[in-house]
């Protein structure tokens, strides 16, 4: 949910692709069997494109008796979540996961990214592209069966400006009339907040941006749970709920049990009607042991790396349909432009050119990825393909590093003005690193650069990272419900990396200054295209992702928008 790009890491599959699209905080690590690494930089056969589709089950006799025997309750397989049971307040991409069950929104997406209504039936944009009005279906309630009201939207769009509110969501850049008075404490209300009657409510911004809707209509907070002891400036006292969460979705909370599950009940003033499975089950799960536990019955649904192994020992289990979507995200190799040989963009180019990525990509996905060359997924209504491929040349790469001033040293390593060209790349560990190490450091070494990697966790990552001790590191973004949030970060004002330039930053507001798509669409290509050339980081992938759900549940359709949650009022299982 935070607007800049989520770091998580690149190589490892995000379950939470597969479960929600607020999800994207630490990834899981997956492991692909079977799989070698190779130093074989010689050009293959590329793997066929998979085709997104869901597979369905072929033989049903086979499904296991735990899982049959299991007439009431949905279990699905999740990393292990920390307990912050609240929509705004997590800093694990699982507890959101966890909190998506319980909480609803003003707004929806469908499977195509599409807003559509959910606690709002309605809503209205002023002329001038500056005023939301928001009209709240009637009769909704909380799962204790108070009224959800327009005062409730109010207090969540306040508490989110709030001076002392330490999430991860930024609701500043709806430019709220107003916020920034009441965030630095010299308003006691927020003027562009207003209440017209318990189902309508008013919000008048002070500039156009694309992205505010999607921003000021999320999970609705009951003011009467979550603001009874609340004081401007205050927000510690919410800390005691995280534990106890209240909300409007399809379940509530019956039991969180650390390490081992998450436990939910229907909840009956659901306003899309209670739903038909009575409980629900977010299970502790491992890539090491979610396929045991599928296939035991132990679990009904859960997220598996996208390869062709995978998918064939999911598809010969029977009682399987397996879902192959392709994510709303994109994979990238970060890099330090606070390093001055890095702020030149022939270095970056050659780094590109000299880099086999269709080579790493189809070794390790097997035609379950494609390689990315703009900050967008091939599912965007944005995405453009007309641009540079970068395809492996590493003479071209040669080309540019002499033009750079970089020439070969008697020991084949390049240097310039006494220093050795040495990338030094962060990455953690994964089937896909055994992968890219070996190719990268050959890859490299043709063309003259030394490759120094490094693998640890990716909370040691991140803190080399932040302290600027990197060349290279392998990320990837979370969900990207606009296009602007896979390129918020290369704005001057958002990139933790060091990149800056005028004409991104000129761009990226034209995008968000205007509501007609056809028109940012126009703005976009012409973004993209711009940072494919200046390569802020290096493209890596688009990937797929692929989950596999007990046949007998019905109704389950996830997609890289809404993941499972969206599906979850509607599920049933068949006896």
């Amino acid at each position: 949910m935070n607007n800049k790009l989520k770091l998580v890491p690149a190589l490892l599959l995000s379950l939470s692709l597969v479960l929600s699209a607020c999800g994207g905080a630490q990834d899981s690590a997956s492991n692909t069997a079977g799989q070698s690494a190779t130093t074989d930089t010689k050009s293959a056969e590329a793997p066929a494109a998979v085709k997104d589709g869901i597979f369905k089950a072929t033989d049903m006799s086979k499904n296991p008796e735990a899982a049959k025997n299991r007439k009431d309750t949905f279990i699905v397989g999740l990393t292990e979540p920390e307990g912050v049971f609240n929509p705004y307040f997590y800093h694990n991409g699982y507890d959101g996961n966890a909190s998506d069950a319980m909480f609803a929104s003003l707004i929806d997406y469908d499977k195509n990214g599409k807003q559509v209504p959910g606690l709002a039936e309605s809503w209205d944009v002023s002329p001038d592209n500056l005023t939301y009005t928001f009209h709240l279906r009637k009769g909704l309630k909380y799962s204790d069966g108070s009224p959800v009201t327009a005062d409730d939207v109010a207090f969540t769009l306040t508490i989110l400006h709030d001076k002392s509110y330490d999430g991860e969501f930024d609701i500043t850049p709806a430019h709220i009339k107003g916020g920034q008075e009441y965030k630095e404490g010299k308003a006691s209300s927020i003027e562009g907040i207003k209440v017209i009657d318990p189902l309508t409510i008013q919000i008048t911004t002070t500039e156009v941006n694309a992205r505010t809707l999607g921003l000021i209509s999320g999970p609705v907070l009951s003011k009467a749970y979550y603001g009874k002891n609340y004081k401007q400036g205050d927000l510690s006292y919410i800390r005691t709920l995280h534990s106890k969460p209240m909300g409007a979705g399809p379940y509530k909370l019956d039991k969180f049990i650390p390490g081992q599950e998450v436990r939910y009940v229907a909840n009956p003033y659901y306003y899309k009607g209670k739903p038909a499975i009575e409980h629900f089950i977010y299970k502790v799960s491992t890539p090491d042991t979610n396929l045991q536990m599928f296939q035991a019955g132990e679990t009904d649904y859960d997220g598996f790396t996208a390869n062709a192994e995978n998918f064939e020992q999911l598809q010969s289990l029977g009682f399987a349909n397996v879902n192959v979507y392709t994510a709303s995200n994109y994979a990238y190799l970060d890099i330090n432009h606070k390093k001055p040989y890095l702020q030149d963009k022939r270095v970056r180019q050659a780094l590109a050119y000299g880099l086999n990525r269709q080579q790493i990509v189809d070794t390790n996905y097997q035609g379950y990825a494609t390689v990315a060359n703009i900050p967008a997924s091939t599912v965007s209504w944005a995405y453009t393909d007309d641009v540079n491929k970068y395809e492996y040349n590493p003479e071209k790469a040669k080309q540019l590093l002499d033009e750079a001033g970089w020439k070969v040293g008697a020991d084949g390593i390049r240097e310039k003005d006494g220093k050795k060209l040495t990338i030094t790349w962060l990455g953690t560990k994964s089937s896909m690193t055994d992968i890219l190490v070996p190719i990268a450091t050959e890859n490299y070494k043709e063309i003259g650069i030394q490759f120094q990697p490094e693998i640890m966790d990716f909370n040691a990552l991140l803190t080399k990272r932040e302290q600027g001790d990197y060349d290279l590191a392998s990320l990837s973004t979370s969900i990207l419900l606009d296009p602007s949030d896979g390129v918020e970060g290369f704005t001057t004002k958002m990139a933790d990396n060091g990149y800056s330039d005028p004409k991104v930053d000129e761009l990226y507001q034209k995008s968000i200054s205007t509501l007609d798509i056809n028109e940012r669409k126009k703005i976009y290509t012409e973004l993209f295209k711009y940072l494919n050339d200046d390569l802020p980081v290096i493209f890596f992938f688009n990937r797929k992702v692929m989950s596999a759900t007990n046949g007998r549940i019905h109704g389950l359709e996830p997609n890289s928008y809404t993941g499972i949650s969206g599906d979850l009022a509607k599920l049933t299982i068949e006896n």
